[in-house]
C-alpha cells in the first residue's frame, strides 16, 4: 500500500533492486493480478509475502450481511495460505449504520472469531486484530486500542488470534508498552507496523499516515518494546499518503527504505541521530 502505485511486477522488481527482501500485500491489487500468479511472482523473485491485508469488517447485524463477510473473510484466509504468508490482517469494522450499540459490535467480532480461529488454523494463517485509532471508532473498527484487541483475542488459542501493533494507531496511548508487553508474553504479536503521525491531518483523515521521521512518533522506542516483548519477526511499513502516491513509485520506495534505516535502525556508534 506504502507504494500502491507500482503495479505487482513493478513492485517485485523494485523490492529485489532495492534488496527489500519481504512485502506485505493487500488483496485488491492481488486478486486483480491473480493469486496464483501473485504468489508465483513473489516465490520466483526470492521475496517473502510477510502479511496480508485484509480481512475483517465482522459487525454486521443484518444476517445476510454477516453470512457474507465471514465468506469472504474465508476467501481471505485462502488467498493468504497461496501467498504462502501465516498473517492475516483484520480491520474489525466499524458501527453498522444506524447503531449506537458499540459493545454489541465487538461482541459480533468475537463471535466470528470463534468461526474463523479454526478454519485460519487448518490453513496454516494466524488472525491479526489491529486496533485503530480511535477517530476510526465509529466508520472502520470499533476495536480502538491493543487492550481491546488483546481481550478479543485472549478468548482464542495464540496460533488461531493475535494482533497487529501499528505505531500509528497506538503512539498516543501511555498503556500500549505495557499491552506491547502482554501480547508478547503470550505470543500475540503477530505483525508490526510502522507510519508516523504527521499534523494537520488531511482532509478525509485516512490517507494521513505520514512518512517515517516527519512526525511525531519515535520509532526506535517502538520497535525497543516489541523486540523486549519477544517479537523477532518483519517489520512492515505502511503508508496512506497521497503526495507519496502521486511520485515515482520506485523512489517512494527508495526513500521509505532509506527512512527505515535512518529512523528505525540503531545508528551507528559514531553517528548523531537526524
Amino acid at each position: 500500500m506504502t507504494v500502491r502505485q507500482l503495479a505487482l511486477p513493478e513492485l517485485v522488481a523494485a523490492c529485489v533492486e532495492l534488496g527489500v527482501p519481504s512485502v506485505g500485500l493487500w488483496r485488491e491489487p492481488v486478486q486483480s493480478y491473480g493469486v496464483e500468479a501473485s504468489a508465483a511472482l513473489v516465490r520466483d523473485a526470492g521475496l517473502t509475502v510477510t502479511t496480508l491485508c485484509r480481512g475483517g469488517f465482522l459487525t454486521a447485524s443484518d444476517p445476510g450481511e454477516r453470512a457474507r463477510a465471514l465468506a469472504d473473510n474465508r476467501r481471505a484466509i485462502d488467498e493468504a495460505a497461496t501467498l504462502g504468508t501465516t498473517t492475516l490482517v483484520l480491520v474489525s469494522g466499524g458501527l453498522p449504520p444506524g447503531s449506537k450499540d458499540l459493545h454489541g459490535a465487538r461482541q459480533r467480532v468475537a463471535d466470528a472469531l470463534a468461526e474463523l480461529g479454526p478454519y485460519a488454523q487448518r490453513h496454516g494463517v494466524r488472525l491479526a486484530i489491529e486496533p485503530l485509532h480511535p477517530m476510526y471508532a465509529a466508520d472502520r473498527c470499533v476495536v480502538s486500542t491493543l487492550a481491546q484487541a488483546l481481550d478479543l483475542a485472549e478468548r482464542f488459542p495464540a496460533h488461531q488470534v493475535g494482533v497487529a501493533v501499528d505505531t500509528y494507531h497506538i503512539w498516543w496511548d501511555d498503556t500500549a508498552p505495557r499491552q506491547i508487553a502482554r501480547a508478547g508474553a503470550g505470543g500475540r504479536i503477530h505483525t508490526f507496523q510502522l507510519a508516523d503521525w504527521t499534523t494537520p491531518l488531511p482532509e478525509g483523515v485516512l490517507n494521513g499516515r505520514g512518512q517515517i521521521g516527519d512526525g511525531s512518533i519515535d520509532m526506535r522506542e517502538w520497535k525497543g518494546h516489541v523486540e523486549a516483548a519477544g517479537y523477532t519477526g518483519p517489520i512492515e511499513v505502511e503508508l496512506f499518503n497521497e503526495p507519496l502516491w502521486a511520485r515515482d513509485g520506485r523512489e517512494a520506495l527508495a526513500e521509505t527504505a532509506d527512512r527505515f534505516v535512518r529512523h528505525v535502525l540503531p545508528p551507528p556508534e559514531d553517528a548523531v541521530t537526524p
